[in-house]
Formats: C-alpha cells, sequence, structure tokens
C-alpha cells in the first residue's frame, strides 16, 4: 500500500517534529536523524512515540 505523497510531507515525527520518509517496501516512516522508524497498520501510520523501532 502507498501512501498519498501530500500526507508523507505534513507528517512530523512526534520526538523531533522534523520530517519523516517514507520507505514503500518495508511500509514505515523512517526519522533518520534519530534511526527510528514508525510502522504504518492498515494504510494509517503509527506515529506514537512508544511504538517506534530502532531503524539501521
Amino acid at each position: 500500500m502507498t501512501l498519498d505523497p501530500k500526507l508523507v510531507e505534513i507528517l512530523a515525527c512526534p520526538r523531533d517534529r522534523g520530517p519523516l520518509d517514507y520507505v514503500e517496501a518495508d511500509e514505515v516512516l523512517v526519522n533518520p536523524r534519530l534511526n527510528i522508524a514508525y510502522k504504518i497498520e492498515k494504510g494509517i501510520p503509527v506515529l506514537l512515540s512508544d511504538e517506534a523501532v530502532d531503524w539501521k
């Protein structure tokens, strides 16, 4: 599933309020500054700080 590019543009990381990168193959939104990722479940980004996972 793909996210609307306009939506990705306005989403921000809840930890540092910076922009997120969409990685469609893994269905995650990545914050490369903090090396964390947020899952996308059923097309809905889960932008909860406690739900973030480590990202390489």
